[in-house]
């Protein structure tokens, strides 16, 4: 018994120390947001995990690009994939339809609409929050795209909403709980103690924007912390993308292409012992 006890005692002993030394890690999921979307995007989402610093890739489902993203993500079994829901369109030149039959958060001519909040720049009636919107018509569209993202993305863990669309209203909310509990997709980083690292604002520059990124890792304490961009090149189609209020798309997301796979990045996540972790592994921690 004494010896049993002894044993016990040396178990905890070691857990207590493997806990304590825990608390100093600092962990980093980099989630790279909206591939489907264009060619361009895919490759660069793709570009930036096996090149970079990405640890978790977010897959949108009505998006015209969505059956090459699939491939793409299927020929690389490691990347950790949640599902992006959307309830919004918001480029100008190239737009998106729900799956389902959504009349009451659709424009005229059945694309979604372009934003979810108000926004100066665009018309009360391209606001999502200012339609007459139905909830049942909400949920069948989620379900729907959590449906056929799981038929052809099975490895999912996790669902996100694009533009925020999952936390706008309370029943909202209270509907995308209850989904990602029924289809097993429940990882939120907030529910785990994550902390959003910050960006480089509007910085344009790529020096610049190297420099404050790692900066912003140097900043980072114990815990584990969550930056979320938008991968994509600088072609003559993610040109042809943009909207009243952003229209230098292509450049400031193949910006964020280059900082994600920056040597100089990666040296600094080396030197700093940062752990780069994805949403799968937050279960896990």
């Amino acid at each position: 018994m004494r010896n049993f006890s002894l044993f016990l005692f040396m178990i905890l002993a070691v857990s207590a120390g493997a806990d304590t030394h825990d608390k100093g890690v600092v962990r980093l999921i980099v989630r790279a947001d909206d591939i489907g979307v264009a060619r361009s995007v895919n490759e660069a989402v793709i570009d930036s995990y096996l090149n970079g610093i990405v640890t978790t890739v977010e897959l949108m489902m009505p998006t015209p690009w969505f059956p090459d993203a699939v491939r793409l993500l299927e020929e690389n079994p490691q990347i950790n994939v949640g599902l992006h829901l959307t309830l919004t369109s918001e480029w100008e030149n190239m737009k998106w339809r729900p799956l389902t039959n959504a009349s009451t958060i659709t424009c005229d001519d059945g694309y979604f609409l372009p934003m979810i909040w108000p926004n100066p720049n665009f018309s009360p009636h391209e606001v999502l929050s200012n339609a007459e919107w139905c909830l049942d018509e909400i949920e069948a569209e989620f379900r729907a795209q959590i449906e056929m993202g799981l038929r052809h993305m099975h490895r999912a863990t996790h669902i996100t909403g694009h533009m925020g669309c999952g936390q706008w209203h309370d029943d909202v909310r209270e509907l995308w709980g209850r989904l990602a509990d029924e289809y097993g997709l429940r990882i939120f980083p907030e529910e785990h103690g994550v902390q959003r690292m910050p960006g480089w604002g509007r910085e344009r520059d790529l020096e610049k924007r190297v420099e404050i990124f790692i900066q912003n890792l140097r900043n980072l304490g114990p815990g584990t912390w969550l930056f979320v961009e938008h991968p994509a090149y600088d072609t003559p189609e993610i040109r042809a993308l943009g909207h009243t209020g952003y229209e230098d798309v292509a450049a400031d997301r193949e910006g964020v292409t280059r900082v994600f796979t920056d040597p100089r990045v990666m040296a600094a996540i080396r030197e700093l012992g940062i752990e780069l972790v994805s949403y799968s592994d937050l279960a896990k921690l």
